[in-house]
């Protein structure tokens, strides 16, 4: 069974920084692309961030570049979002998703696992 669990949301203050992680089981996590997904309240929901297989092809959304960075432990099973400067607008639940392949894309047609999330919320 394919489990995505993540974890590290939380509150911050904006221009702060936090660090998910999802920890993956039930497949073989290095052949699959993963990305990060977010939906704020009362939104669609959006991509923001993609890794491939082997972390040589990365793509963020325009809304998060420059700010977040994706990265993927494939001996642990486990993907990452490191977020700095923190705004307001990138309150959300995040979620990772498994890719159908090993390269992904920006389009949420293409994965078949998400996570139940976690809240991140950016006030003061």
């Amino acid at each position: 069974e394919v489990q995505l669990v993540e974890s590290g949301g939380g509150l911050v203050q904006p221009g702060g920084s936090l660090r998910l992680s999802c920890a993956a089981s039930g497949f073989t996590f290095s052949n699959y692309a993963m990305s990060w997904i977010r939906q704020a309240p009362g939104k669609e929901l959006e991509w923001v961030s993609l890794i491939n297989t082997d972390s040589r092809s990365i793509s963020y959304a325009d809304s998060v570049k420059g700010r977040f960075t994706i990265s993927r432990d494939n001996a642990k099973n486990t993907l990452y979002l490191q977020m700095d400067s923190l705004k307001p607008e990138d309150t959300a639940v995040y979620s990772c998703a498994k890719g159908l392949s090993a390269y992904g894309s920006n389009q949420l047609m293409d994965y078949d696992y998400w996570g139940q999330g976690t809240q991140v919320t950016v006030s003061s």
